[in-house]
């Protein structure tokens, strides 16, 4: 295992597209990091950069501590897994995981008791010891993408890489298949360095998250203080499901005004002043008997364990996301386009300044 640091790192195309502004970002031995954030941010572009698929413009890129800007693919000791599984529909799952090894040349060379060692070992790991000689075609989506990652981790690569890994499979085996990615990172404890645009992968995956936007660096940080402490707008937006509500305005005087939408601000923000973006999660926001500022209900989502209602604040759309029981509870909105109140001036909100 080894940590990665990307220095400056930054890729800028022939036509002049910047797709990777000065990252700096680090890795460390055994961490598992996801760089989060839409499609065309950059984050699929720093994998390539440190996988050798790309050629960095500026910058520097270090494994263990030696920088690779120069070094081919084959001799940073990678493993790599992309959203293609890529495997060989001839060859059982036995030679799929095996084919590495057996090609390797020179001082990369194993015995066939080793490689037939390793196998066996990612074949138990991976819960396929029992479909070794059947043929990819034979196996599950979700056989299939294991069969992908146990062939990169046979080479006990310094660092692991994911592209997009679990984009092919569907809902219920994504979610299992990220439960099996985070046991096998406890169990193996590779450095990895995960893409991907799902934030629920990222927050449910992730030692830290590293979310891009635009090919430059948002914030780094533990998922949860990222989603709670998020640096800017964009990570408050992209963060969340439903995302955070964010409403532009200006505080003074302990108050938050924003057009015809005025209450108080919480106490942690009561000093606050000028220019801002007022954020708060959904499920933060209170339903209210009386009191709080008050809505217009535009909609509701009923999903079940949860509901979603949409309100219009003094012109401004904002989400609240019912979930609570017991005494905790806000009341149960039973028809749409009623008028409620809500408190927005809770704990758990923040003030991103303009």
């Amino acid at each position: 295992m080894s940590d990665v640091e990307f220095k400056n790192a930054g890729k800028v195309y022939d036509d002049g597209t910047v797709a990777l502004e000065s990252l700096n970002l680090t890795i460390n031995e055994g961490e598992f990091l996801v760089l989060l954030g839409p499609s065309g941010c950059g984050k699929s572009t720093a994998l390539r950069l440190l996988a050798g698929l790309e050629d960095i413009t500026s910058g520097s890129i270090s494994i263990g501590g030696s920088i690779v800007n120069d070094l081919p693919p084959g001799a940073r000791g990678l493993g790599m897994v992309f959203q293609s599984y890529a495997l060989y529909p001839h060859m059982s799952v036995r030679d799929n995981l095996s084919f590495g090894l057996r090609r390797a040349k020179g001082s990369a060379r194993i015995d066939k008791t080793e490689i037939s060692a390793r196998v066996d070992e990612a074949a138990e790991m991976l819960d396929l010891h029992r479909a070794l000689e059947k043929k990819p075609k034979e196996l599950s989506g979700g056989q299939q993408q294991r069969v992908a990652i146990g062939r990169a981790l046979v080479r006990r690569p310094k660092v692991l890489l994911m592209d997009e890994p679990l984009s092919n499979l569907d809902a219920k085996l994504r979610n299992r298949m990220r439960f099996e990615l985070r046991r096998l990172h406890e169990m193996h404890g590779t450095t990895t360095l995960y893409v991907t645009h799902d934030q629920v992968e990222a927050m449910t995956l992730a030692d830290r998250i590293a979310i891009i936007s635009d090919g430059k660096l948002q914030q780094h940080a533990k998922p949860l203080d990222a989603y709670h402490h998020p640096a800017n707008t964009f990570v408050a937006s992209f963060l969340g499901t439903p995302a955070m509500n964010l409403i532009e305005g200006a505080a003074a005087d302990g108050k938050f005004i924003a057009g015809d939408l005025e209450f108080g601000l919480p106490e942690h923000l009561a000093d606050r002043r000028g220019p801002g973006v007022y954020g708060v999660r959904p499920e933060y926001v209170r339903i209210l008997d009386e009191g709080g500022v008050r809505c217009r209900v535009g909609g509701i989502e009923r999903l079940g364990g949860e509901s979603i209602c949409h309100l219009d604040a003094g012109g401004h759309w904002i989400r609240a996301l019912w979930h609570r029981s017991g005494g905790d509870a806000s009341p149960v909105v039973n028809e749409d386009h009623e008028q409620l109140s809500v408190d927005l001036a809770v704990p758990e909100a923040v003030l991103f300044e303009k």
